[in-house]
């Protein structure tokens, strides 16, 4: 007997396939045939939800970083927590934390995986530097930063921080110290605070990453 489900429950079932294969293969080595047999359905039934590869890791994208900017976002609105304490926990809250997301993320810093990556960094830049540059303007407001670009340092910074520190693993110890303590620094210039002042917000965002 077919089983009928309703169609986001479908739609779901097809993304969480993808996310496996994607996870575990990589976005050019799986197939649409690979995700149909993980999951048993008709090629008809795939088409019906999305046009084609592409569409499902556009959605994939969409789901996984749709979710990390509602925390970060929730929690930059936390306005009982100080200002800069809240930076570190959204920057924190970015961190994919559990095995397939782990999973994902080394498939996505794979150079066969580059259309994945580049998706994926766009998607989540476009939803946290509204959030970061919240928390600059409230930051200025309450004297602790100057700086009358805070989408834009927040940009920048962000732009930057996804692309040194994507391959920070890559580093030497003495490396990896050298360009955080370069990164924390130029923050600190772009946002008008004295030197130092950052280092102690900054540096809980490196621990939780590595």
């Amino acid at each position: 007997m077919r089983v009928v489900k309703e169609a986001s429950v479908r739609r779901n079932e097809i993304l969480d396939a993808a996310e496996r294969l994607f996870g575990t293969k990589g976005f050019e080595s799986t197939s649409t045939n690979d995700i149909l047999n993980e999951i048993g359905i008709a090629r008809g039934t795939l088409y019906y939800h999305f046009k084609s590869k592409e569409d499902i890791l556009d959605a994939m994208i969409e789901r996984i970083t749709g979710g990390l900017v509602r925390q970060a976002s929730g929690i930059a609105g936390k306005k009982d927590v100080p200002v800069l304490q809240r930076l570190t926990m959204t920057m924190l809250a970015l961190n994919v934390d559990n095995d397939l997301g782990h999973e994902i993320m080394e498939q996505v810093h794979k150079p066969q995986n580059a259309l994945m990556h580049q998706k994926m960094q766009e998607r989540l830049l476009a939803g946290v530097i509204p959030i970061v540059a919240g928390l600059i303007e409230e930051g200025t407001s309450q004297g602790i930063c100057r700086t009358d670009y805070p989408e834009e340092v927040a940009e920048m910074t962000l732009v930057y921080s996804n692309t040194v520190f994507d391959a920070l693993a890559e580093h030497s110890e003495e490396e990896r110290q050298r360009k955080i303590a370069a990164f924390i620094y130029n923050l600190e210039r772009l946002l008008g605070m004295e030197r130092g002042s950052m280092r102690e917000t900054i540096l809980p965002i490196f621990r939780g990453g590595r």
